[in-house]
């Protein structure tokens, strides 16, 4: 391992990005491990029908140039000397551009798009006991392989840009490594790969046959480089005003898991953003997915030189989501802040409202990307705080399915959780749930930054800022820990009122 740095009088920092589904902040992590000069901006997210989820890439982009100069120029004006790039960002999110014009083809296609999962079921009978076994993830709602082949095939610009052989295809990570190299990286991460769909785990390698089969034309898949490869090289001086190694790319879940000390198996942690996602390490072997368990998912969790350290994933689409919905677009809160407060009003165990927050499908406990979100159990004595209470407690159970499904795959119960994210910041949710899951909680000291700290570690152990991720991660204050106060009894019957639901309410 690389010799950590130590230079009197000397501040050393990693500037690091955490690209996000609604925004892209930027930020500097400095040697400490903290992070300052934090700067942000939103970007809009297009749905231009129930099932299609989009973004501008170009938005994307100058949004991210946007953040990170201002990032720069408050750590120039603080006298810190920035060492080294890091992106961590939104997975699974496609794109295709025009290598001449450098410009998209087309609006990318969010992780979060459904727009072809009907074609997708057709393929299930066949595919998913061998992708199962091959990629640790079924067939799934979104192949972003496939809607790049379906582009080729149905827009004209696309396919003339496939046919002058200047088309490029890639996630956003590959986007941003392209745009800020100059166009001389064009890569997937490991971490960002495994969430396409069509990721060897154990080869590090593409599935050839599965993305053949899916229409994609072979000659134009990325490579695929390591979390920390040196092949992604420097960046373009003219766009930020210094050249930078890009020193690590991490797909965002994966980098806070590392932030949040998910390094040995069984730490796991949870991530409460647009959607809630419940990860777990599981050391250098995969532990793959099992029958009866559906939606967790066995992925790289971060690939540093060339060893790969793999976890298990599952998750919620909509929950951060579900509340920007009910209050920006049903105006039914004020804000999620608003929705915290009543919903801490409410006390007793009397008939209470239930809320199912499945406005993109169920993944877990079962498969079901048809459902939809409701709100049931109403009477004329319904007030907006139970109304409140019942979208946290929906949330809180939603990701109680995932930490037992997630448990239930490992054969073993966490050994440590800590969760971050903005939604996180509920109080309310916090104690909902650690109720629900019946294990201590530790909420990070700093939380909604954990994305960005984890690719900035991994990117600093490569440049020599720390001598190993336990190191800077160890190193780091803790965090609120919510104490469970129900009992098991009380917890129990929760959990089943909740099974009833599901079973019970229209899909």
């Amino acid at each position: 391992m690389t010799k950590t740095l130590h230079h009197p009088g000397r501040r050393l920092g990693i500037l690091s990005v955490d690209e996000g589904t609604t925004g892209t902040r930027a930020g500097v992590v400095q040697d400490s491990g903290a992070v300052t000069h934090l700067a942000y901006r939103t970007i809009a997210v297009d749905h231009p029908d129930e099932d299609s989820v989009e973004q501008d890439p170009m938005e994307i982009w100058s949004a991210t140039l946007d953040v990170c100069r201002e990032a720069l120029a408050g750590a120039r004006a603080d006298g810190v000397e920035i060492v080294a790039l890091a992106l961590s960002t939104q997975r699974a999110t496609a794109m295709l551009w025009d290598r001449r014009t450098g410009l998209p083809l087309v609006p990318a296609c969010v992780w979060q798009d459904r727009r072809y999962a009907r074609d997708l079921l057709g393929y299930e009978a066949e595919w998913d006991e061998r992708l199962l076994a091959r990629l640790g993830r079924p067939v799934g709602s979104r192949a972003p392989f496939h809607w790049a082949a379906r582009q080729i095939a149905e827009r004209p610009e696309v396919a003339e840009a496939y046919k002058a052989g200047t088309l490029v295809f890639g996630t956003v990570d590959t986007w941003l490594a392209w745009r800020f190299t100059g166009g001389a990286a064009h890569a997937v991460s490991a971490s960002n790969a495994g969430s396409i769909g069509a990721y060897l785990l154990r080869e590090h390698a593409w599935d050839r046959e599965w993305i053949e089969h899916l229409g994609y034309p072979l000659e134009l898949l990325p490579d695929l480089f390591a979390d920390d490869d040196l092949g992604y090289g420097r960046t373009d001086p003219e766009l930020l005003g210094v050249e930078l190694p890009l020193a690590a790319v991490m797909g965002d879940q994966h980098a806070a898991l590392l932030a949040l000390g998910g390094l040995a198996a069984g730490q796991g942690m949870c991530m409460y953003g647009t959607g809630t996602f419940v990860d777990a390490a599981t050391g250098r072997t995969p532990a793959m997915p099992v029958p009866g368990i559906a939606g967790v998912l066995a992925q790289p969790g971060w690939r540093q030189g060339d060893t790969t350290h793999f976890s298990l994933e599952a998750y919620c689409s909509t929950t951060g989501s579900a509340l920007r919905w009910l209050c920006d677009d049903l105006g039914l809160f004020a804000s999620p802040a608003e929705i915290g407060e009543l919903a801490a009003s409410v006390t007793g165990a009397g008939p209470r409202e239930w809320f199912v927050p499945a406005l993109a499908g169920i993944r877990t406990p079962e498969w079901r990307p048809e459902a939809r979100a409701a709100l049931g159990g109403l009477t004329l004595a319904t007030t907006r705080a139970d109304v409140a209470r019942a979208v946290l407690d929906g949330i809180a159970h939603s990701v109680c399915d995932l930490i037992d499904g997630v448990a239930a795959t490992m054969q073993a119960p966490f050994a440590r959780l800590r969760v971050g994210g903005g939604v996180a910041g509920s109080d309310t949710l916090m104690q909902i749930q650690a109720d629900l899951v019946g294990l201590p909680i530790e909420r990070a000291a700093d939380s909604a930054t954990a994305s960005l700290r984890g690719t900035a570690y991994l990117a600093g152990v490569r440049e020599g800022l720390w001598s190993s991720l336990d190191e800077v991660v160890e190193a780091q204050p803790r965090g609120r820990i919510f104490e469970p106060t129900t009992t098991p009894d009380r917890r129990a019957a929760q959990r089943a009122a909740w099974r009833s639901v599901l079973a019970g309410y229209p899909a």
